[in-house]
């Protein structure tokens, strides 16, 4: 029992990150719509800054927190910045009429979401490791199954709370959710082996290998992310509803990815899945710069390839990485592919005169890194050392 406890704390606070994650990405009509926050597209991308800077010093620092603190305290560290994050964004509504002072608030809240995946999402790896340790690959597959399932769940909560005209409805939501996550977790006697003991760790070629790996992956996920909703409001000319249904159909199916890809390790190799996702990533970036405007079906569906293609490459990534690349180093790298994407793409679109269209066909030779870098990895190996952490 007390184990189902556990299990159910952490994939349960999996869950969570992932509503918690999405729940900005999934309002970006909302901050960009002139009748509310007004933001321009470079700072609509300025937000997640503060989130990536954050986010990979809490990543890297959190392995080193673990030894002194515990894994629990960090995970729980996590949730509370994940809490306060939502406080500060249901509080920013209030000055959407003060542009500076919202924007303020905004990155103040982004800031503090960054702190918190930075720090829980290596912890519930961890964790989850530690619960499983003889099916590591299938038990981080299916925590990030969970993540990517509360990632796939913001948009369409975002779409029916905007519905009934309460789009703060989800931050309340999840605020409320983080707290009795909080709560749950706080008496709960929640322990893992490795949280209390250093892993020898070194910069080796595999290490280097993994991390530029876990960055361009980083690029080509957010891309999608972030920029789903308002590539078919403005390229594919779709309706509110339809640009939320394409990102919340883009993290179903990196989350049915996930499941599929953990329940097919039998018959379909780790190793299988790593060489060929990137490939279905940069078909889908090809077919997304070919929708025609008014194709919000067509739209949704290449969408929905995307995420697919992503479902299992970062989960693996960190799998397979074993002692070689850390998940908090790999997170860290992840989180820096996430701010150039999330950052880089609003001065391309604003100054430099690229067309989302462009940008997104571009990607795809991002992909392509992705592909020649997952037979790098492959070819490599990992030792069976390496696999329980």
């Amino acid at each position: 029992m007390k184990n189902r406890a556990q299990v159910g704390a952490v994939y349960g606070a999996g869950l969570l990150q992932g509503l918690a994650l999405v729940t900005f990405p999934a309002a970006s009509a909302i901050l960009t719509s002139p009748h509310a926050y007004a933001l321009s597209n470079a700072e609509y991308g300025g937000l997640f800054v503060p989130q990536t800077f954050m986010a990979i010093g809490a990543a890297l620092l959190g392995s080193k927190l673990a030894r002194q603190w515990g894994g629990k305290r960090v995970l729980l560290l996590g949730l509370v910045a994940d809490l306060c994050s939502m406080v500060l964004l249901l509080v920013s509504r209030l000055f959407q009429g003060t542009h500076g002072a919202a924007l303020s608030l905004l990155l103040g809240a982004t800031a503090l979401m960054g702190i918190g995946f930075g720090l829980t999402v290596p912890a519930l790896n961890m964790f989850a490791t530690s619960l499983f340790p003889r099916r590591v690959d299938a038990a981080v597959l299916a925590l990030n199954a969970l993540l990517g399932l509360g990632t796939a769940l913001a948009p369409l909560l975002v779409a029916l709370f905007v519905g009934v005209g309460i789009w703060w409805g989800l931050p309340l939501a999840v605020a409320a959710l983080l707290a009795a996550s909080i709560a749950w977790i706080l008496f709960l006697p929640l322990t893992a082996a490795s949280s209390s003991q250093k892993v020898p760790f070194r910069l080796s070629r595999r290490f280097w290998l993994f991390s530029g790996f876990a960055l361009l992956y980083g690029v080509v996920e957010t891309l999608n992310g972030n920029w789903a909703i308002l590539y078919m409001k403005g390229v594919v000319e779709a309706d509110a509803g339809f640009a939320s249904l394409a990102l919340g159909l883009f993290w179903a199916a990196a989350t049915a990815g996930r499941v599929l890809f953990a329940g097919l390790q039998r018959w379909v190799p780790s190793r299988t899945s790593f060489r060929l996702l990137p490939w279905t990533i940069g078909l889908a970036f090809v077919a997304t710069a070919l929708i025609p405007p008014s194709a919000e079906v067509l739209g949704t569906a290449v969408f929905a390839l995307a995420g697919f293609g992503c479902s299992a490459l970062l989960p693996l990534t960190i799998s397979l990485g074993g002692a070689a690349a850390p998940a908090g180093e790999l997170i860290a790298s992840y989180q820096i592919g996430f701010g150039l994407a999330a950052f880089g793409v609003g001065p391309l679109h604003d100054r430099a005169g690229l067309g989302l269209r462009a940008l997104f066909g571009g990607a795809a030779v991002v992909a392509i890194g992705l592909a020649i870098l997952s037979l790098f990895i492959v070819r490599a190996g990992t030792p069976k050392s390496e696999r329980v952490r």
